[in-house]
C-alpha cells in the first residue's frame, strides 16, 4: 500500500471517528449552543479589533468574513431560542463587514465591535462548560482543516485563539475529579503544541476527537443519536399522557419539543439518507400534529397519527442512518456540503417568489422615501427588506451557495450604510439596484430552471439561427445555381471565399459584442437593456421584411434580381462582396440576439447552444434539398413559422428590456401582483412577462402591431390587390371591346 492510500484510509478512519466532534454542535442544550456560537463570535472580532488597530484590512477582512459566516449559519437556531438581540447582531457583523471591504476609518469599525461585544454579553451562559468546549474545538477543528490545506496563516490563527478560549473555559469549570482534569490538560497541552508546528490535520483532528469524547462523556455519535430517538418518544408519550388528560397546551408544547429540541439534530443525517423521507417528516412533525393538537382532536386520532407515519418513519430512519455512517468518505480537503441548485422544497420555492416580490416593492418604498428626503424611514425600509423578508430566502440559499448568500447579505449592508450616512441618491439608488440583481440570482439557485423553460431556451435559439440562416442558404443556393447553369463555375471559389471571410468577421463581432458588455461595469444592465431593445427593433423590421416575401414568387423574384445584379456587373469581387454582405448581414443580427438571450438565459446556456447547434444542422438539410436534389422547398410555410418565432421573441424581448429599466428605476414600477400571473423567474425571462403594468403595457401594443400588421398583409393587401386586378381586367375587356 502506498503511503498516499495509507494517508486517505487514515483520514477516512478520522473522518468517522470525528462524526461526533461535527456533529455535536447544536446537539447540546439549547444554552450551551447558544454560548458557543457567543464564544466563537467573540474570538472572532477579537481578531478583527486587533488587525484593525494594526490597519491590516486585507487580514480584518478575513476575520470578518469567517465570523459572519459562522454567524449567519447559528442565527435560525439563535432566533428559534428567542436570544435577545440576535438579528441586531447579525446585522451589526453584516455592517462591520462592508465597512472593512470599504477601509472606513477605524473609529467606525472599533465602534461596531464595541456595540458587538455588549450584544454578546446578553447571550445566556451555559451550565453545560463541557460541551461549549467540545464545540468551540470542533470549529478550530474545522478552521484548522483549511488553515494546513490552504496554507491559510488567518485560519491557523482562527483555529489556534479557538483553543485558547476552549484552554480558558475549561480552567473555568470544576466538572472534572484532579485526574481527569489533569488528563484533560495534558491533552490541550499536546494540541497547542501540534497546532504551534503545524501538524497534519489528521493527527490534530483525532486529538480533537479524543478530547471531546473525554469532555463530553460520549464514545459515538450513535450513542447521542440513540438518546435523540429516546427522547423524542418520551416528548410523544408525554404528549398522549396530556392529550388524555385534556391538557392540550402542554401537549404541544412536547410537540414542539420533540421537533425542535430533537428531530432537528437529526435532519442532516435523515436528509442524505433520504431527502423526501425527510421532508415528509417535517410536514408531520412541525405541523400536522401540531394542527391536529391545536384543534383538539381526540386522543384516538393523534395517538394513530403518533404511531403511523411519524414513529414509523422515525424507525426506518434509524436503520438508514446507521448504514449511512458507515458509507467511506474520502476528502483531500474540507469543503462545506453544498446543496444542487433547485434542490428546495415546493413550499420554500413558493415561499422564497414571496418574499422576493415583497422585498421588491419594499425597496421601492425605500428609494421613494429617501428620495423625499426621509431618510430614517428609507432606512427601516431597508432593514425591513432584510430582516423580515430576506432571512426567510436565506434558509434554503444559503445550503446552496452560502457564499453567494454573504454576498447579497453584505449588499443589504451597505445599502442601509449609505443611507445612515445620508449619500447622494444616486448611490443610494446603485446599492439599490445591486440587490434588486441579486434577487433574481437568489430566485434561480433556489428554484432552479425548471422543464419548460429550458425548452423555451432550446426553441428559441433553434429558430434564430435557422431563421437569420435561411435566407443566406436560399440566396446563396440561387447564386451557385445560376453560376452552374451558366457555366461561369469559375466564380463559385470567389463565392466561397465571401462566405468564409463573412463568418469569421461574425466570430469577431460575437467576441467584440461579449468583451464589451463584459468590461462595462456598473453600466453592464444598461447596455443589456439597450441590446434587448435593439434586438426587438431588429426582429420586428425583419419580421415584416419576412412577412413582405412570404408568396414562393415574389420571394424567387428577390433571389433573382440579386443574382442577375452580381452576373451583369461582372468580376470575382462582386461576388465574393454578395456572399459576404449575405451572410455577414444575417451573422450581426444572430449576434445581437444571441447576446440577448444569453443576458436572459443564464443557466440554460447549454440548451441554447444545443438550439444552435440543430439550427445550423437543419441549414445544411435545407442546402442539401434544394441544391443536391432539387426540391421545392414550402416557403410561405417556413416564412410564416419563422415570422412567427420572431414575432414571439421580440415580444419576449421587449418585456425583459422594460423590465431591465425598471430594474435601474429608468421606468416606472407599477405592481400587478394578483392581477397578472407570476411566473418562475426562469420562464419570466424567457417569455418577458412580468407582472407589471408597464412590461404588460409594451407587449400588448407590440402584439397589437404585429396582429394588425399581418392582417393587412396576409388579409387585406391580397384583396385589395386582387380588386384592383379585377378592375384592370375588367377595363381591358371594355377597352377591347370599344376597340372592336
Amino acid at each position: 500500500m502506498s503511503s498516499r492510500q495509507i494517508l486517505l484510509s487514515v483520514f477516512a478512519m478520522f473522518v468517522v471517528l470525528s462524526s461526533y466532534s461535527h456533529a455535536s454542535f447544536g446537539q447540546t442544550t439549547d444554552d450551551s449552543a447558544i454560548q458557543s456560537t457567543g464564544e466563537v463570535v467573540r474570538t472572532g472580532i477579537s481578531l478583527v479589533k486587533t488587525s484593525v488597530m494594526n490597519d491590516d484590512y486585507d487580514q480584518a477582512s478575513k476575520y470578518s468574513k469567517f465570523t459572519t459566516d459562522f454567524y449567519s449559519e447559528q442565527l435560525d437556531s439563535l432566533r428559534e431560542s428567542n436570544v435577545e438581540s440576535a438579528a441586531d447582531l447579525h446585522l451589526l457583523l453584516l455592517d462591520m463587514h462592508s465597512k472593512i471591504e470599504s477601509k472606513s476609518q477605524s473609529g467606525d469599525i472599533l465602534e461596531n465591535i464595541s456595540t458587538a461585544e455588549q450584544y454578546l454579553t446578553k447571550f445566556p451562559k451555559s451550565s453545560r462548560v463541557p460541551f461549549v468546549v467540545s464545540d468551540l474545538l470542533t470549529v478550530a477543528d474545522d478552521s484548522y482543516q483549511v488553515a494546513i490545506s490552504k496554507n491559510d496563516k488567518e485560519y491557523l490563527a482562527i483555529s489556534a485563539s479557538l483553543v485558547d478560549d476552549a484552554i480558558q473555559l475549561f480552567n473555568s469549570d470544576s466538572s472534572f475529579d484532579q485526574r481527569q482534569t489533569g488528563e484533560l490538560k495534558s491533552f490541550f497541552d499536546d494540541l497547542k503544541s501540534q497546532i504551534a508546528q503545524k501538524h497534519d490535520f489528521v493527527s490534530v483532528g483525532k486529538l480533537i476527537t479524543t478530547i471531546q469524547r473525554d469532555l463530553t462523556g460520549t464514545d459515538s455519535a450513535t450513542s447521542d443519536q440513540d438518546d435523540i430517538y429516546s427522547q423524542i418518544r418520551q416528548h410523544y408519550d408525554q404528549t398522549l399522557s396530556a392529550v388524555k388528560e385534556g391538557d392540550y397546551a402542554t401537549a404541544e408544547e412536547h410537540v414542539i419539543a420533540a421537533y425542535l429540541d430533537n428531530f432537528e439534530y437529526l435532519e442532516s443525517d435523515i436528509g442524505k439518507a433520504d431527502e423526501n423521507l425527510l421532508h415528509r417528516m417535517e410536514l408531520n412533525m412541525r405541523e400536522n400534529l401540531r394542527t391536529m393538537v391545536q384543534e383538539k382532536k381526540s386522543f384516538e386520532e393523534i395517538q394513530s397519527f403518533i404511531n403511523d407515519p411519524i414513529l414509523a418513519d422515525l424507525d426506518a430512519t434509524k436503520s438508514m442512518i446507521s448504514k449511512q455512517s458507515h458509507v467511506d468518505q474520502q476528502a483531500i480537503e474540507p469543503k462545506k456540503v453544498t446543496k444542487e441548485m433547485g434542490s428546495a422544497t415546493e413550499d420554500q420555492k413558493s415561499g422564497v417568489r414571496s418574499q422576493i416580490d415583497l422585498i421588491r416593492t419594499t425597496l421601492q418604498t425605500a428609494l421613494n422615501q429617501y428620495k423625499e428626503g426621509n431618510t430614517q424611514a428609507a432606512f427601516i425600509s431597508a432593514r425591513t427588506a432584510y430582516l423580515d423578508s430576506y432571512e426567510h430566502v436565506e434558509i434554503p440559499l444559503r445550503t446552496i451557495d452560502p457564499d453567494f448568500t454573504l454576498q447579497v447579505e453584505l449588499q443589504f449592508a451597505q445599502l442601509r450604510s449609505l443611507i445612515n450616512q445620508k449619500a447622494d441618491y444616486e448611490k443610494v439608488e446603485q446599492a439599490a439596484i445591486s440587490v434588486k440583481r441579486s434577487l433574481d440570482e437568489s430566485e434561480r439557485l433556489v428554484t432552479g430552471t425548471g422543464q419548460l423553460a429550458p425548452t423555451i431556451a432550446f426553441t428559441s435559439s433553434f429558430a434564430v439561427i435557422f431563421r437569420e440562416g435561411l435566407e443566406s442558404v436560399l440566396i446563396l443556393g440561387a447564386i451557385l445555381t445560376y453560376l452552374e447553369a451558366s457555366r461561369n463555375t469559375k466564380f463559385k471559389p470567389f463565392v466561397f471565399y465571401g462566405i468564409i471571410i463573412a463568418i469569421a468577421a461574425t466570430a469577431v463581432t460575437w467576441l467584440v459584442a461579449s468583451y464589451f458588455i463584459t468590461i462595462s461595469g456598473a453600466s453592464r444592465d444598461l447596455i443589456e437593456a439597450i441590446a434587448a431593445l435593439s434586438a426587438t427593433a431588429v426582429l420586428f423590421y425583419v419580421s415584416f421584411w419576412i412577412l413582405n416575401k412570404i408568396e414562393h414568387k415574389k420571394w424567387m423574384e428577390f433571389v433573382k434580381a440579386k443574382v442577375w445584379q452580381a452576373s451583369t456587373t461582372g468580376g470575382t469581387i462582386v461576388f465574393v462582396m454578395l456572399s459576404f454582405f449575405t451572410v455577414y448581414r444575417e451573422g450581426f443580427e444572430t449576434v445581437l440576439f444571441y447576446e440577448a438571450m444569453f443576458g436572459f438565459a443564464k443557466y440554460m446556456e447549454t440548451y441554447v447552444g444545443l438550439g444552435f447547434v440543430a439550427g445550423i444542422a437543419s441549414l445544411l438539410g435545407v442546402y442539401f434539398v434544394t441544391r443536391k436534389l432539387g426540391k421545392r422547398l414550402p416557403l410561405k410555410m417556413l416564412f410564416g413559422l419563422t415570422m412567427g418565432v420572431g414575432a414571439y421573441l421580440s415580444i419576449a424581448f421587449l418585456g425583459n428590456a422594460v423590465r431591465e429599466l425598471q430594474t435601474l428605476d429608468i421606468i416606472s414600477f407599477t405592481s400587478l401582483l394578483g392581477i397578472i400571473p407570476r411566473l418562475d423567474i426562469n420562464m419570466a425571462k424567457m417569455t418577458g412577462i412580468y407582472p407589471t403594468l408597464e412590461t404588460i403595457i409594451a407587449q400588448i401594443i407590440m402584439l397589437g402591431i404585429y396582429l394588425a400588421a399581418a392582417s393587412y398583409v396576409l388579409v387585406l393587401k391580397p384583396k385589395r390587390e386582387e380588386k384592383i386586378a379585377t378592375m384592370r381586367k375588367s377595363r381591358r375587356e371594355i377597352d377591347e371591346f370599344k376597340t372592336n
